[in-house]
């Protein structure tokens, strides 16, 4: 076994304004921080690297607040990636980077707390948060050590890297279980892209009121055909019942006409509604319509995202069981920890979203005990550009049964991608809706 010890910790942040804003839970967004983060490292095996790590701040998605204003949100976030980068500087402890991580991930909860009161807030700040503004550091202690080891990291998840079982993250239920059982040291060659029909976004020609007027495309009838696209995310308001049913039924309306013009009879739909329902019931009426005003519409669902507030112990009764008869439920903005997955299978949820944003460390172990308890994965994206991009192609890539990848910036921050299309031209030009992943096998992560 290669142990690692970190030698030196750096981070910075990047401003970008999107080409169009996305609605985020009713809150219009326009602009994104990212935050970079690398890690110096040496090896037991006398080797030295440097890992990077990339993430959108994200703060109206794992931070929303009616309280609190946009910047408010956004330092919270930002004194945390200062904290944690503080106390990544200062960790002692060596291992593998799912040890390191691990412990790392323990510290989150107190670091939301410090935040809130060193900068006099009037809300928690959640984990979520907290987890947002550490994943990148987290991905570039992964990054790293693949670099230590000059072999893609996901090499590096097997017995002679990480000796022992997952119990030690996981508790007893998991002895005997390995990580390596649970990712693909390969990629998969490719998978397709879901493109992101925002609530804001224009679906034909009669709803383009502001242009932005640059070489991409405008509506939705026009980025079928530009990448190709077979698989949608449709973003609903989950409080507005009649607006919710009709823009699925116009997306299908438009859709069916531009994949006609393709030859193509085959497209499939996630529906997000940003935990908007109020409740199952909710739901349930929006399915039915669905299947009654637009039968074929309904049949594409592939799953919905999670529709209900993330707070699941607030209302244990509002279960999913009903829905995920018709549909997989995917727990999404919840998803925290293993006591929060196992929470939302309990309540009717059969599928879980990875991200990348939640951190490699967590997200692999997520991704193993989902998979042991049967449950439906996807892998989601928090608009990112980029490095970012890379690492959340490389997770879908190499957990089993992934049947897509999100990648938003190319929609709203394509500039934030500039010069990505040189070094990961398969990733980010896109032109028959599948994203080729075969060459994220580089040392690392495969970013950079």
């Amino acid at each position: 076994m290669t142990t690692m010890r970190i030698n030196h910790v750096a981070w910075h942040t990047e401003e970008y304004r999107y080409r169009s804003p996305i609605k985020f839970g009713g809150v219009a967004v326009d602009r994104a921080s990212l935050l970079h983060a690398s890690i110096t490292m040496t090896g037991s095996n006398g080797a030295t690297a440097t890992g990077f790590g990339s993430m959108p701040m994200g703060n109206v998605w794992s931070f929303p607040s009616r309280s609190l204003t946009y910047q408010q949100t956004l330092a919270a976030l930002e004194w945390i990636a200062a904290r944690a980068g503080k106390a990544w500087n200062e960790l002692s402890e060596i291992g593998h980077p799912m040890d390191l991580g691990w412990s790392m991930e323990h510290r989150m909860a107190g670091f939301a707390e410090e935040a809130a009161k060193a900068l006099n807030l009037t809300e928690h700040v959640p984990v979520l948060a907290a987890l947002v503004a550490n994943s990148p550091f987290d991905a570039a202690l992964h990054d790293g050590y693949g670099k230590l080891m000059g072999k893609s990291v996901w090499h590096c998840y097997g017995p002679d890297y990480l000796p022992g079982d997952l119990s030690r993250f996981l508790g007893a239920a998991y002895t005997g279980a390995l990580l390596k059982d649970h990712v693909l040291p390969d990629p998969v060659p490719m998978l397709p892209l879901y493109h992101l029909v925002g609530a804001l976004d224009p679906l034909d020609q009669s709803d383009l009121k502001n242009p932005v007027g640059d070489s991409l495309p405008e509506t939705l009838e026009e980025w079928i055909p530009f990448n190709g696209l077979t698989h949608l995310k449709i973003k609903l308001n989950g409080d507005d019942l009649a607006w919710d049913v009709e823009r699925v039924v116009r997306v299908e309306r438009v859709t069916a006409d531009a994949q006609a013009k393709r030859g193509k009879t085959s497209w499939h739909y996630s529906l997000d509604f940003n935990e908007r329902c109020g409740s199952v019931d909710y739901l349930l009426e929006f399915l039915a319509k669905i299947r009654e005003q637009a039968g074929m519409a309904y049949e594409r669902v592939a799953y919905i995202e999670q529709p209900t507030p993330r707070d699941l112990k607030a209302d244990r009764g509002n279960r999913m069981h009903k829905v995920s008869a018709l549909k997989p439920v995917v727990i999404d903005e919840s998803l925290i920890d293993l006591e929060s997955l196992e929470l939302a299978q309990e309540m009717g949820y059969t599928g879980a979203a990875l991200k990348a944003c939640k951190g490699q460390t967590q997200s692999l172990l997520m991704a193993a005990a989902a998979r042991r308890m049967g449950m439906f994965l996807c892998v989601q994206d928090l608009t990112c550009p980029g490095a970012s991009m890379v690492h959340s192609s490389s997770l879908a890539a190499h957990i089993p049964g992934m049947a897509a990848i999100e990648a938003n910036a190319r929609q709203y921050m394509p500039e934030a991608n500039r010069g990505w299309e040189k070094t990961h031209p398969g990733l980010f030009s896109i032109s028959d809706g599948m994203v080729r992943t075969g060459t994220l096998n580089g040392p690392g992560l495969g970013a950079l």
